[in-house]
């Protein structure tokens, strides 16, 4: 995971573009670049080295081509794996899906405890979002409950700086979200996440170093702007 991803990002599909040849066998990542949710797979892909075995199609969701809902994944999100002619979605199972399906290295510590702890940690990665996102809107909301949380979850093994001691499926699903949460909350609110909680200091510092997450982050003003504008209109 430390070599350097060397790869030509495809240019997002929009309501004139064509689709690709479906169902052809070729294992295919509808995906969009601002989206935390597709960025999670995304991170899977290139963290098992699988840039040549599964490719990416960027969705323009401003601009959604209608064979996409027609076509591909009626929901009309992203992301979604076309794989083996059929297609699958939502985020976290997906994660679990290329972790289990595809060589590269495996995402999850063989310990069984940590395995059942990163179940737990990926259970609450919702609830994590949701409080995130309430307290944002909220001008007079507690910021630090979910960071708080974060942080004693560093500390189950004591083996950090990552969730279960090792780079696993649970940094990858929580990472994407953290990066927003970060840049939204010291523009929003003034609100410094990393104060306090030297734990998720380190992480973010770690997973930084990670070329497989490093090659998915955009430009911080770009998040931030399409942020704001999903949450405040």
């Amino acid at each position: 995971m430390a070599v350097a991803i060397q790869e030509t990002l495809p240019t997002p599909l929009g309501s004139t573009s064509s689709p690709p040849s479906l169902f052809d066998g070729t294992t295919r990542l509808y995906t969009n670049y601002q989206c935390p949710y597709a960025q999670r797979v995304w991170i899977t892909r290139n963290a098992k080295g699988l840039q040549d075995k599964i490719e990416l199609v960027p969705i323009d969701l401003q601009d959604r081509p209608v064979w996409y809902k027609e076509k591909v994944y009626p929901p009309n999100k992203v992301p979604a794996l076309e794989h083996n002619n059929k297609i699958i979605g939502e985020s976290l199972d997906l994660i679990k899906y290329v972790d289990s399906n595809f060589e590269g290295p495996v995402l999850l510590p063989n310990d069984p405890e940590k395995r059942e702890y990163g179940e737990e940690l990926l259970s609450y990665t919702d609830t994590f979002n949701k409080s995130v996102y309430t307290s944002i809107k909220d001008a007079n909301a507690e910021d630090g409950a979910p960071f708080d949380y974060l942080e004693n979850a560093f500390s189950k093994f004591g083996d950090g700086p990552f969730f279960l001691g090792e780079f696993s499926q649970v940094d990858i699903a929580y990472a994407p979200f953290v990066e927003r949460f970060q840049l939204l909350l010291l523009d929003v609110k003034k609100y410094d996440i990393t104060i306090g909680r030297p734990k998720l200091v380190a992480w973010i510092e770690e997973m930084d170093k990670i070329e497989a997450y490093k090659h998915t982050k955009r430009d911080p003003q770009l998040l931030v702007a399409t942020l704001k504008r999903h949450l405040f209109g």
